[in-house]
């Protein structure tokens, strides 16, 4: 894949919850045909397609392909997206959210397991959840969406 050249001022990082602002408003009424038929299909298909794609970012990571990681990384971030349309997610939320880690913690990384810093940032996930089973360690890798959705 040949990547074109990009305008730096269209790629700043601080631009990145801004375009996801816009592509979540775009999914009120998608564009595309595609988007539309993502946008309809079920929750659980939506999720199975972004662990696709955060894979392809792993593969691509470790397969040292840079044009390739950047692709996948897009789709990534679009599948985010179209996921968090469907749970009435915000990227607002999301940055909020980040912004309380950085608050805490002085970067907004995963939440910590130990330390007073545990405390401070308490974010449990209900038992029974896909999370919460992920995280029991009753299995090595991800938990299977077909089994954890019904």
């Amino acid at each position: 894949m040949n990547m074109q050249t990009i305008d730096p001022r269209f790629a700043r990082p601080a631009d990145i919850f801004g375009h996801l602002e816009l592509l979540m408003t775009q999914l009120d009424a998608p564009p595309t045909e595609r988007t539309a038929k993502l946008k309809a299909a079920s929750t659980a298909k939506k999720a199975r397609k972004l662990v696709e794609e955060a894979t392809e970012v792993a593969l691509d990571a470790v397969a040292d392909n840079p044009e390739g990681l950047i692709a996948e990384s897009v789709d990534l971030l679009y599948h985010l997206a179209i996921l968090w349309h469907d749970r009435g997610i915000a990227p607002a939320q999301v940055r909020a959210e980040m912004a309380r880690r950085m608050a805490v913690l002085g970067i907004a990384e995963k939440l910590p397991k130990k330390g007073p810093a545990k405390k401070l940032l308490k974010h449990k996930a209900p038992s029974g959840t896909p999370c919460a089973l992920y995280r029991k360690g009753d299995r090595i890798g991800p938990v299977s969406l077909s089994t954890a959705f019904g």
